[in-house]
């Protein structure tokens, strides 16, 4: 079979890492929104991406799952409009919060969901989706970006289907299908006609900077949920064994963009 009959976007759709991936409601990124503000105006992460990005001749950006405005506030001075979405309320209220402590007025909160209606979402010259495209159907959502972007599309997906903190799943017999392999990506990518342009992000991992065990099992629960007391043990035994791998611990990330379909 030769490559231009893969049906890529059937693969990830099948994929066993997609089907079984908990889809998590709103409620649990406004359970995590707070310190997420504090966390994104450190992060080298949202350094390397928005380096990456080209600019020139742009005045307004759309940045889809914005968290806490990583990617849009970082390069709000340089814009016209920039606009973050997200399906989490808190998020968007942690976006605005920044916004208006860096002083940035021309910064508008959308909320909005990856399966609700976009049509009125507004076409920007960048669009991006940072940590935000571990979705069900990645052809349907690379069609909605296309749809909302007029010059760029920038995004990052995990690069090999993984995130940081696999081998603390295995241990407590959590373990999880990684997902399809960021070559779907490029697969589904190629397919729309969307010539897609591919970098990588590497970035510290989950554990980086535990200052202790109390801080470990605190990310882990983050990761994981509750732990039984048990599970509790197999923690600390998990730690006293791999402290000293922790902090080298890294997590990478496929960078991909494409140039927008001409508008009509």
């Amino acid at each position: 079979m030769s490559f231009e009959h893969v049906d890529f976007a059937e693969l990830y759709r099948s994929d066993p890492g997609v089907i079984s991936r908990a889809e998590h409601p709103p409620e649990f990124w406004d359970g995590r929104a707070a310190g997420f503000g504090e966390r994104a105006a450190r992060s080298e992460y949202g350094r390397q991406f928005v380096e990456r990005m080209d600019l020139d001749g742009c005045s307004t950006l759309l940045d889809v799952g914005c968290g806490p405005g990583t990617i849009a506030l970082a390069v709000a001075g340089r814009l016209e409009r920039v606009y973050g979405l997200d399906y989490s309320p808190r998020m968007l209220d942690a976006f605005s919060e920044r916004a208006k402590a860096a002083g940035h007025s021309n910064a508008t909160p959308i909320l909005r969901a990856w399966a609700d209606d976009w049509s009125d979402v507004p076409v920007c010259d960048v669009v991006v989706a940072s940590r935000a495209t571990a979705v069900r159907d990645f052809e349907a959502a690379a069609r909605k970006l296309d749809a909302v972007a007029a010059r760029r599309v920038y995004l990052t997906y995990p690069a090999f289907g993984t995130f940081a903190g696999d081998g603390i799943r295995r241990a407590l017999g959590r373990p999880h299908h990684p997902l399809p392999d960021y070559l779907h990506i490029v697969g589904i990518l190629h397919h729309l006609g969307m010539h897609p342009r591919l970098d990588y992000i590497t970035e510290k991992g989950r554990f980086d900077g535990c200052e202790g065990f109390e801080a470990f099992v605190g990310k882990v629960r983050g990761l994981t949920g509750d732990l039984s007391g048990a599970e509790a043990d197999v923690v600390r035994q998990y730690y006293e064994t791999h402290r000293g791998e922790l902090a080298a611990e890294r997590m990478r990330w496929a960078f991909i963009s494409w140039d927008a379909a001409p508008r009509r």
